[in-house]
């Protein structure tokens, strides 16, 4: 293994496809494609009006969240927040959390360490309707 890696994040594999959510949004792990040991790196894009089909927390992992470019709402617990381009957050582990697109979308990267078996997701912890 290298001392480095340098990966282009849209040449990860989607996974939003494979759990059914590819009308929502582009999620993509890099982990792997970095050969990273404990840091997890993901990228995510949420086409425009559209909720992340669940909520997720951790035991272990705070994650830090920034917002590359569009607008949206964050949901965090029971607590909504509109966030917008360059905004950063940073969440607890035991924190649950989702994202909602704005007009334009919202693309945004997720990092923090990664601890296998650490994430616990959420089905209904936001409905899939925007609005509610």
């Amino acid at each position: 293994m290298s001392d480095f890696t340098i990966e282009n994040l849209r040449g990860v594999e989607d996974s939003a496809p494979k759990f059914g959510f590819d009308e929502i949004q582009e999620a993509r792990f890099a982990r792997g494609a970095l050969d990273a040991d404990a840091t997890g790196l993901s990228y995510h894009r949420l086409k425009p009006g559209r909720r992340q089909g669940f909520g997720h927390r951790h035991v272990d992992a705070e994650e830090v969240y920034v917002v590359l470019s569009g607008s949206g709402r964050i949901r965090l617990g029971d607590e909504i927040r509109e966030i917008t381009a360059l905004d950063a957050i940073r969440v607890a582990p035991d924190v649950v959390r989702a994202f909602e697109g704005g007009p334009d979308g919202l693309e945004l990267i997720a990092f923090g360490p990664h601890h296998d078996g650490d994430g616990e997701l959420l089905p209904d912890f936001w409905p899939a309707d925007p609005g509610t």
